[in-house]
């Protein structure tokens, strides 16, 4: 089992602070309304974790290499060139979902949104919710031994 921390972490920082100090106003903006979203689709409050990631919900993982740490369920950044959106699952579990939510791209954790009026809103909040629950499912199963 690997000792080395994660680089990401929950912090006590604010997320109201972080999000005040957003660059510009669009990404502040999407910042809040992402912020409402990701409370909704967890019913989780929002965390920091690290410097740039607002979390929701702490999922504890195990890799078969024995890794293993705590990352937060659902999260995102509002990150200067894009918005980066995280989840403890892959968001290539919903297929059906990812082909109505509009312009993003993928890469292995992350969903990369410009801008928010990009994609439909109740496309990506469905898409949170489900990625959500069946992290919780999926993880919560595996660290009860079943």
């Amino acid at each position: 089992m690997s000792s080395k921390p994660n680089k990401t972490a929950e912090t006590a920082a604010s997320v109201e602070q972080f999000i005040a100090e957003v660059p510009t106003d669009r990404r502040r903006i999407e910042a809040e309304t992402l912020l409402e979203i990701f409370s909704r689709a967890s019913g989780q409050p929002a965390a920091m974790w690290g410097p740039t990631i607002i979390g929701f919900g702490s999922t504890h993982y195990r890799y078969a290499t024995g890794r293993e740490g705590d990352t937060a369920t659902i999260g995102f950044s509002p990150r200067k060139a894009k918005i980066s959106l995280y989840t403890a699952r892959n968001f290539r579990e919903f297929p059906e979902l990812l082909e109505r939510l509009g312009k993003h791209e993928l890469a292995v954790g992350c969903l990369y949104i410009k801008k928010l009026e990009d994609v439909d809103l109740a496309v990506l909040e469905e898409l949170l919710t489900r990625s959500y629950e069946v992290a919780r499912f999926d993880y919560d199963a595996r660290a009860e031994g079943n």
